[in-house]
């Protein structure tokens, strides 16, 4: 069931996505080569904690913690372990947290030291694409014409788009109705209504789509082990223009371009 969010309600949704903004920008003070992806965790959780939240992964379905951190060929849900930072590493970090009964969620793909030329485009055109499916997520649009515009913009680059990860609706929940596919026609699928909240994420590959589950039984990484990105934004569908309810500006300035 689609969820219309109240102005009361969408407050506490910023909130919780502003927490989650402010929690990636914490973590961005500390990538380098040298760092251990648990210890990214550990600051996130003890952030989350200090400003009266919970991490929204910790326990979810029996998630271990609170970040997802997915290095290089990893797409979505790597866990937090001793694997240290490697100079050339591109990380996408997942993170959610609960606070007042709602959730808030975005990623991040950051570079690691200095990185290729190919993994530097491959992070440029992914968030530019995460932005080309937010223009179009206005009331009376469809589900179908962010992925498709998202689908259309990195396959112009020869990049390809995950299939089996999607974004999805939030609030109470982490994961709430409908499910948002970065691939699609336009015209199909959902219609979007003034005030549903949902996160727009595109999973791009610079090799072919197809992934697969690590022994682990929560990374998922490319099939060809070629490198993949993520970003995400939390937003609210709105008349002309959305709303977006977290922001890359507090990793924007420790991040210097």
């Amino acid at each position: 069931m689609i969820q219309i969010r109240t102005a009361e309600e969408i407050e506490l949704l910023r909130a919780s996505n502003l927490l989650v903004s402010k929690t990636l920008a914490e973590v961005a003070k500390l990538i380098e080569p040298g760092i251990s992806t648990e210890k990214l965790d550990k600051v996130a959780e003890e952030y989350i904690r200090d400003n009266g939240a919970k991490p929204g992964f910790l326990g979810y379905h029996g998630y271990p913690k609170t970040l997802c951190t997915s290095v290089n060929c990893q797409v979505v849900h790597g866990i937090p372990s001793a694997y240290v930072l490697q100079e050339g590493d591109i990380i996408s970090i997942d993170c959610g947290v609960l606070k007042q009964r709602y959730y808030g969620d975005s990623a991040y793909t950051f570079a690691v030291g200095e990185i290729s030329e190919e993994k530097k485009q491959l992070l440029k055109v992914t968030l530019e694409s995460l932005y080309k499916g937010i223009e179009v997520a206005i009331e009376g649009n469809r589900v179908g014409d962010i992925g498709f515009e998202i689908q259309q913009y990195c396959e112009s680059f020869n990049y390809s788009v995950v299939r089996e990860l999607v974004g999805h609706g939030l609030g109470t929940q982490m994961h709430e109705a409908p499910e948002v596919p970065n691939y699609g026609k336009r015209g199909k699928g959902t219609k979007l209504q003034a005030g549903m909240v949902i996160c727009i994420e595109p999973m791009i590959n610079i090799g072919r789509k197809e992934v697969v589950q690590e022994a682990d039984g929560w990374t998922i990484r490319t099939n060809d082990k070629k490198p993949s990105a993520h970003f995400e934004h939390a937003i609210v569908v709105q008349k002309g223009k959305a709303d977006i309810l977290s922001t890359f500006n507090y990793i924007k300035e420790i991040v210097k371009k």
